[in-house]
């Protein structure tokens, strides 16, 4: 048995790095020999892998047409609470002050199941942070961060690794006063990583 991670892929080296930090401080906790494997874009291609027993958990924020296709709906990584705790680091880190407006900027998706996972991630972020959480997206159905963001507010990605959207809410987030940095290898999302594992495998277990 092997754990299995699934990113989406990005010509970044640095975020592609984040998928295997996640995963193998998960596997060394969970005893497991582990592979980060992504959707596009970076190798070694989750399509490619062999069929080695595997427990599966993908590092993809909301359902939408990877989680739901490629990854034959598997369950997504988010929305979760820790997720939302280690957004309110990455705020408090980049010198938010607790309780500020925040915009919570995803890539975005016309999936309906997204904008879901998406609303409610929000919701998550506001309880942990204490404070009103407005969502903009990148792309698909939503309002741009251009139309949400003022002066006032504080930009947390709800993205997990650099690459090309990181980059375009920093662009796009020009009135912010603070723009956090990504999720990123959080303890908390090892943390999310393990309990989903432990979960699958209890199920395979049970099955």
């Amino acid at each position: 048995m092997r754990l299995v991670t699934v990113a989406h892929g990005t010509r970044t080296a640095e975020g592609n790095a984040v998928a295997r930090a996640i995963t193998g401080a998960a596997g060394t906790r969970l005893g497991l020999p582990w592979v980060a494997s992504y959707v596009e874009l970076c190798t070694p291609l989750y399509s490619t892998l062999s069929d080695e027993p595997s427990v599966l958990v993908p590092l993809l924020l909301s359902t939408g047409h990877h989680v739901r296709h490629d990854l034959r709906g598997a369950r997504a990584l988010g929305p979760d609470p820790l997720l939302a705790a280690a957004q309110a680091d990455r705020l408090v880190a980049a010198g938010a002050s607790p309780g500020a407006p925040v915009v919570m900027v995803a890539a975005g998706s016309r999936d309906p199941l997204a904008t879901r996972d998406q609303v409610l991630a929000a919701a998550y972020l506001s309880e942990e942070w204490g404070g009103p959480v407005r969502l903009a997206t990148l792309s698909g159905v939503g309002r741009r961060p251009a139309e949400v963001v003022t002066p006032d507010d504080v930009v947390s990605p709800y993205l997990l690794a650099p690459g090309h959207f990181a980059s375009r809410v920093r662009s796009e987030s020009g009135a912010a006063a603070v723009v956090a940095d990504v999720i990123g290898a959080h303890p908390a999302v090892v943390d999310l990583v393990v309990s989903r594992a432990v979960e699958a495998l209890a199920g395979l277990r049970s099955a």
